[in-house]
């Protein structure tokens, strides 16, 4: 059951405010089921899961660090805080990210949060034609391109994935 709550209202009302204030043109929509997993997300679209802009929160030494990544992939953090010159990256807590997003784990959305949080977009996204992220809550999503996620969300584009072995 999808029972929308004053908070997902405002979640999703400061997404729409984020992709407005960037001039994206998107409507958010609201699934029947949830879409917290990109193989959720993929399956009520009828898209790629490669094709979900996953939003993951880590903590980059101290300071939040929002990582889009391709539902098709998995983070590796030794790698990625090598490419960009931290020391450390861990996953964060629940607590850590609706504090650093104001969204909850599984709706986390690459705008609408209280202050900027750094950003890397997955450069494996560049493929697909079209995006689908989530809009705030476990039920909203919304469309955008790879050229529109970048400037959303004011992101560095790096890889994600671990380092190439021959």
């Amino acid at each position: 059951m999808n029972d929308h709550s004053p908070e997902d209202e405002e979640r999703t009302s400061r997404v729409a405010a984020g992709l407005a204030a960037a001039g994206i043109d998107a409507g958010i929509v609201t699934l029947p089921d949830s879409a917290a997993t990109a193989a959720l997300a993929a399956e009520a679209l009828g898209v790629e899961v490669g094709a979900i802009a996953n939003s993951l929160l880590f903590i980059a030494d101290d300071a939040p660090l929002l990582v889009m990544t391709s539902g098709a992939h998995r983070v590796d953090t030794a790698a990625l805080a090598r490419r960009i010159g931290v020391h450390r990256i861990r996953r964060a807590s629940a607590d850590q990210v609706l504090e650093a997003t104001g969204q909850r784990v599984g709706g986390v959305s690459p705008t609408g949060h209280p202050a900027p949080v750094r950003t890397i977009v997955d450069e494996s996204l560049a493929g697909y034609d079209q995006l689908w992220a989530a809009g705030g809550t476990t039920h909203a999503v919304f469309p955008l391109t790879f050229d529109e996620l970048v400037r959303l969300t004011g992101g560095a584009v790096y890889s994600v994935e671990g380092e190439a072995t021959s």
